[in-house]
């Protein structure tokens, strides 16, 4: 089967991409903004006036915007230094992302061994320490200026500080991915190794919760609520973590092809509503058809938009008004790897992907199918077998 144009469909990234630096794309996601704004606020109105008093409110105000972009410029520094090293690797990187509570270095595939995820993960705080150790000195340069020294002595302090909390052995911060991978080197096992991190993570999240409730009851600070906000951050992505160490687990190096479903039932653009539920719909249950017109796929299906289209019009409108068009489906090549493959179906996503080689589609893939051999490695896990879980699907109704 021919895609409509024979093209893949580029990623995509809900942030803003700005540029790329030594070939790897950066982007900003709108949280960003937020924290760049509350950041400045809080040095203008209250960090550097007690810091550097008796200047002009106009000299805070551009301090805070000078540091504030300085301390992204930072995060940026330490995700590059992940990013490079990963790179020296092997790993190929899918870009550099900014948002609410920083950055994140994304990656293609998984780590190669524990001693790459290592080398990896103490990247990006080798920066962090080589800056925050550089700025403070730099502060200290006699003859800069009270707003230039109050500048680089906040940068400075601020990187060691958060690179004092970023080596805390929780997942996912860099700690995190540290104790993971010397778990990972001990017993050869990265999902034990990440349960084991991801666990801790979550103890340290219930622990930063229950301290900013305490602080924001006890004594009514504000920065408990923030103190209480990061934690819950911290025992989300634990979570997350641990969930991805059971999929990478169960999908170990599968292929995007592995579990494809080869030669799909498609249905015709010209075909009515009436004839799909009566003779393809009725024969085989799927809950999606690739849509083909002319011997090209044009789309793709769902069975539910059926229920958008009242039953006495089922006789007369055809299959392709309501097909979502070839260029808003998610597009696989059939050699990604399938834990890779994850993202593209995920939340937010039509769930299903067209699987191409050589920009030929030759099968369809469905996050259904990826879920139930999830599912099935972890209960094979649970009662110690070690069978490989079959592959292929059939994304039918259960």
């Amino acid at each position: 089967m021919r895609p409509d144009r024979g093209r893949t469909l580029p990623r995509v990234h809900p942030s803003l991409t700005f540029g790329r630096i030594a070939g790897i794309r950066v982007s900003v996601n709108w949280s960003w903004l937020v924290v760049f704004a509350l950041i400045a606020w809080t040095l203008a109105s209250g960090v550097f006036p007690a810091q550097d008093p008796g200047l002009a409110r106009a000299t805070y105000v551009a301090m805070a915007l000078v540091a504030s972009g300085g301390f992204f410029a930072c995060l940026l520094l330490h995700e590059l230094g992940h990013a490079v090293e990963a790179r020296r690797q092997g790993m190929e990187i899918d870009g550099i992302t900014l948002w609410l509570f920083g950055g994140v270095a994304q990656f293609k595939g998984a780590f190669p061994s524990a001693v790459a995820e290592l080398r990896i993960a103490l990247a990006g705080p080798l920066v962090s320490a080589l800056l925050g150790g550089s700025l403070v000195v730099a502060a200290a340069t006699p003859g800069l200026g009270r707003p230039v020294g109050g500048v680089l002595a906040w940068l400075g302090y601020i990187n060691l500080i958060l690179l004092a909390f970023n080596m805390l052995p929780a997942l996912p911060l860099d700690g995190g991915r540290v104790l993971r991978a010397l778990l990972w080197r001990l017993r050869g096992d990265f999902a034990w190794a990440t349960n084991v991190a991801a666990t801790v993570g979550q103890g340290f999240g219930y622990l930063l919760v229950s301290l900013g409730v305490l602080l924001f009851i006890g004594q009514g600070v504000w920065s408990g609520v923030w103190l209480a906000f990061m934690g819950w951050f911290l025992l989300e992505a634990a979570t997350a973590e641990a969930r991805y160490g059971l999929m990478r687990s169960a999908l170990g190096d599968l292929r995007v092809g592995d579990l494809t479903v080869r030669e799909p039932v498609t249905v015709a653009a010209d075909a009515t509503l009436e004839e799909l539920m009566e003779e393809t719909v009725r024969a085989h249950r799927f809950t999606a058809y690739p849509v083909v017109d002319g011997g090209r796929v044009v789309g793709l299906f769902r069975l539910a938009s059926v229920a958008e289209v009242p039953r006495e019009d089922w006789v007369w409108t055809p299959v392709r008004e309501c097909t979502v068009p070839f260029e808003a489906v998610p597009t696989l090549p059939e050699d990604e790897p399938l834990v890779d493959a994850v993202a593209e179906l995920g939340p937010g996503t039509l769930g299903r992907a067209l699987v191409l080689r050589e920009g030929m589609v030759v099968g369809l893939l469905s996050v259904t199918d990826i879920g139930r051999l999830v599912a099935s490695a972890g209960r094979r896990r649970r009662d110690g077998d070690g069978e490989r879980p079959r592959r292929g699907g059939d994304d039918r109704w259960s």
